[in-house]
């Protein structure tokens, strides 16, 4: 890695890059370009070229890009090239959608327990992982290198989900429930609440109909 500070929206287009990368090596394909890398991942050729340049010199002039090569180098660069534990908290209807996501354990993120504050769902079996009491995850947790924590409880009880976590030695919280939280400043948190999308689409669709 060339240098120390990546732009965050570098970091989001080299996982567009590296999804598009899978699809085209699935298909057979072993080269391509970078135009036609840059049309499928909606980008131009030279934001692909300046991207990639973080990370080192990859390509061939005139021939393009060895896809199985490139996937590799995006896959070290973004860190999957190794294995990730997680914990889920929250198995309703999200939580179990989320744990029956294949690319989760294709990408080497691996859900090693789960976790409910509802007394009805603790002891269950999903996915053939018990759901155990979520005032127990430090105890649970303890020595399995658990890095990442995924909130999918409903927004009242996020904040609590999000304390145990952090409690546990979490840095890292991909949070799915539709509330802030707060965390010490040396734990990174992701907001996925679909929702803001919903709102996004909304006011773009409306914007164009005027």
């Amino acid at each position: 890695m060339k240098q120390d500070h990546i732009p965050r929206a570098t970091i989001q287009r080299l996982a567009v890059y590296l999804q598009e990368l899978e699809h085209l090596q699935r298909d057979g394909l072993e080269v391509i370009a970078s135009e036609p890398l840059a049309r499928a991942c909606e980008v131009n050729a030279s934001q692909i070229r300046k991207d990639l340049t973080y990370f080192g010199e990859f390509g061939v002039r005139g021939v393009g890009y060895n896809v199985s090569g490139l996937i590799n180098a995006l896959a070290k660069a973004l860190s999957i090239d190794k294995q990730w534990n997680c914990i889920l908290v929250g198995v309703g209807n999200l939580g179990k959608a989320l744990l029956s996501h294949r690319e989760f354990s294709e990408h080497r993120f691996t859900v090693v327990s789960i976790f409910d504050f509802d007394p009805f769902r603790i002891g269950q079996m999903v996915m053939g992982l018990e759901v155990m009491d979520g005032n127990r995850i430090k105890e649970v947790v303890a020595g399995r290198d658990v890095r990442i924590g995924i909130i999918s409880s409903p927004a009242e009880r996020a904040q609590r989900a999000a304390a145990n976590l952090v409690e546990a030695g979490v840095k890292g919280i991909l949070n799915y429930s539709p509330a802030r939280i707060t965390v010490p400043g040396d734990v990174v948190v992701e907001y996925l609440d679909v929702m803001h999308y919903f709102y996004s689409m909304a006011f773009t669709l409306s914007r164009r109909n005027r």
